[in-house]
């Protein structure tokens, strides 16, 4: 059944890392790259201090504990465990690999960019309200970017991602209801 399933994976990854046009490489490696969101980053923090004062403070403090658990557990604990091979290391793909731009540490699973992302558009899709339905839709929409750009690099297996964004999506849940404890130990804090 598991090497079904790591079989089927590599047919996926090998499907969907083939569709390359130097246009899309260039829009990808943006993408994957951390530091060229950092004034996306700012500005959700800027706006919600503006809006939420003191109540922000624990969105962001909890949006914090999800990402860097994410990133911890996809990092310093799945990956030194399971020890699966990126595509671009594994030698049964060598031949097929469309690798852009380099390929990272050895091992992949789970992916950090898809484990963190999608930590944080969680969390926030958890703990916003319905008015901002289309600011929840833009952070899914960016963090399956995020994550697919991994998989087109050829640096993750599609079940690389699929289960970084459970890892970030579970972390989320955990730290929304963390928030929400907070909200109710301090309602002083609450707009």
């Amino acid at each position: 059944m598991v090497e079904a399933l790591e079989q089927l994976d590599k047919e996926l990854f090998v499907y969907l890392n083939d569709m390359q046009s130097p246009f899309w490489d260039v829009i990808m490696v943006f993408v994957s790259e951390k530091l060229v969101w950092i004034p996306f980053y700012l500005g959700i923090i800027g706006y919600l201090v503006w809006r939420y004062r003191k109540q922000s403070i624990f969105m962001l403090l909890m949006a914090v504990v999800a990402i860097g658990l994410a990133d911890f557990v996809a990092s310093g604990v799945f990956k030194p465990y399971f020890l699966r091979l990126r595509p671009c290391h594994d030698p049964t793909l060598a031949e097929f690999v469309n690798l852009v731009k380099g390929c990272g540490g050895r091992f992949g699973f789970m992916s950090s960019h898809a484990s963190t992302s999608f930590a944080l558009a969680v969390f926030f899709n958890l703990i916003l309200s319905d008015r901002y339905l289309v600011f929840k839709i833009v952070l899914v929409v960016w963090a399956v970017i995020v994550s697919y750009s991994r998989i087109y690099l050829g640096v993750h297996f599609p079940g690389d991602i699929i289960g970084g964004a459970l890892l970030g999506s579970f972390l989320a849940y955990v730290s929304s209801l963390g928030y929400t404890i907070l909200l109710n130990k301090y309602p002083s804090f609450v707009r």
